[in-house]
């Protein structure tokens, strides 16, 4: 049993994470900025942290994860705007990983997106781009730390059912994935130690999840 601590923790990603978690016996923080969404996660097993990440330190954000095995970073601004794109996607999950080292974490999990890198290739004059600025910044600070990091790129996210099979590759031949697998491959990462300085990028597919990452590795 670890404990996990989740950001962005009421997002649909983080539920079915935090789901599967507690279901295997993983003690969970979940941590989200709205005191109504408490219930939702305590519902699921975990324990709320109602905290915004945008405004805390990395010396506070410390004090949250200490004591913990993980942390999953599946929180994100929504495309709010180009300021809080950069407050939330780039700022805080740079403090995060800070945080996260200060607080002898060790582990940690980033859920970005598919093609998410310096060369990204999307234009200015494009609504995405300040996110994946924000990400290309967020990831390279991760690869560049001292954590024992894993980055997980999905396709575009679907609220359908997960299929529980994905296929791991640059260029899948399916252009999403459902979030509840999303979440499935979250947790199958966080408990193998083989995916860690790995960067995994993966859509649906027709290969069991843990299965599909085994042979990515």
């Amino acid at each position: 049993m670890s404990r996990v601590a989740i950001i962005g923790g009421h997002g649909k990603v983080a539920l079915h994470l935090t789901k599967i978690l507690t279901s295997q016996g993983h003690q969970v923080s979940s941590i989200f900025r709205n005191q109504d969404h408490a219930s939702d996660v305590e519902q699921l097993g975990a324990t709320a942290v109602v905290a915004d990440v945008s405004e805390l330190s990395v010396a506070q954000m410390a004090d949250v994860f200490r004591g913990h095995d993980a942390v999953v970073w599946s929180a994100g601004a929504g495309g709010s705007s180009p300021e809080a794109t950069y407050a939330v996607d780039r700022d805080a999950a740079i403090r995060s990983m800070d945080a996260a080292q200060e607080a002898s974490v060790g582990r940690y999990v980033m859920v970005s997106y598919l093609g998410a890198s310096k060369d990204h290739g999307v234009p200015e004059d494009n609504g995405f781009f300040h996110y994946a600025e924000a990400k290309a910044a967020a990831d390279e600070h991760l690869r560049n730390s001292e954590l024992a990091w894993t980055i997980l790129g999905p396709g575009a996210l679907t609220t359908d059912p997960g299929t529980g099979k994905i296929e791991v590759s640059d260029k899948p031949q399916q252009d999403s994935v459902a979030r509840e697998d999303v979440a499935h491959v979250a947790a199958v990462v966080l408990g193998n130690l083989g995916t860690v300085d790995k960067t995994i990028q993966f859509n649906s597919g027709e290969t069991p999840i843990a299965e599909a990452i085994e042979a990515a590795l």
